[in-house]
């Protein structure tokens, strides 16, 4: 089996807790695709979890983002595992978070980790975040340490946007002791990316924009990207620890299946 074909075969799909996701979720996707609900600054982490919850009471499995920045304190994270342990939720990703100023005692993904390790949680899967092309105000060096402080307290990685399969690869290499799993944009329309980017303050987010560099302007331009190619090349060049692929379907749920079937069509025919 070639790498692209794994990569195909290993599709999760990450949605965006708005008016409509649920709906969506399960008009177009197969309920056997794993999926990963974010956390937005201007949601907060209740909506997050109540869709978690609802889509995986579906036959979803289903990873609710934890965003550090967003606890209060030792207590609310100790409810939010009660929480997600007794709605059988089993997967989670653990992220910083874009607050400008945490909530609490929680600056990043490493210290909410330490925390979730101390209140023995039930949790199999936790994914963390990785960058590839580095951070727009963290230095490479911060982000390897922090790679390296919450591997033992993880399952997998999941990178963030980068377009350039060579730079995914390379990084990929260099990451032990983990799988990870690339994240990529899927083939989202540029007027529903504005619609979105909007309705959360993406927009408006120069922490955003500093974050992700050229990921606006690099899906809004006409055929500035298509994900395909990406993903061939990427097959191409993945290290063995590329386990699948994490797709940013901005809430494109039935644009983006459209596409995975076609990818499925490719490595089984």
């Amino acid at each position: 089996m070639s790498n692209f074909a794994e990569l195909v075969r290993n599709i999760s799909y990450e949605v965006m807790p708005l008016r409509g996701t649920e709906d969506a979720v399960l008009a177009d996707v197969p309920a056997d695709v794993p999926l990963t609900v974010t956390v937005t600054e201007s949601k907060g982490l209740d909506a997050t979890l109540e869709l978690s919850e609802r889509l995986h009471g579906h036959g979803y499995a289903v990873a609710p983002h934890l965003a550090a920045r967003q606890f209060a304190d030792a207590r609310h994270v100790e409810d939010v595992v009660a929480r997600l342990r007794e709605a059988g939720l089993r997967s989670v990703v653990v992220v910083g978070g874009d607050a400008p100023r945490p909530a609490g005692p929680f600056p990043d993904a490493f210290t909410l980790l330490q925390t979730m390790e101390a209140l023995g949680h039930p949790f199999d899967r936790i994914g963390v975040g990785g960058y590839p092309e580095g951070h727009a105000t963290i230095p490479r060096d911060a982000l390897d340490l922090a790679l390296k402080q919450k591997a033992p307290l993880a399952t997998h990685v999941i990178s963030q946007i980068c377009f350039s399969a060579a730079t995914t690869s390379s990084w990929a290499a260099g990451v032990v002791g983990l799988p990870v799993y690339v994240g990529l944009p899927g083939p989202v329309n540029r007027q529903r990316l504005v619609r979105i980017s909007a309705n959360i303050g993406l927009g408006r987010s120069a922490r955003f924009v500093r974050k992700q560099r050229g990921l606006l302007w690099r899906l809004l331009l006409p055929r500035g990207y298509r994900p395909t190619p990406l993903v061939r090349r990427l097959g191409a060049r993945a290290p063995a620890n590329v386990a699948g692929l994490h797709i940013f379907t901005f809430n494109e749920l039935r644009r983006t299946e459209a596409w995975r079937q076609r990818l499925l069509a490719t490595v089984t025919s």
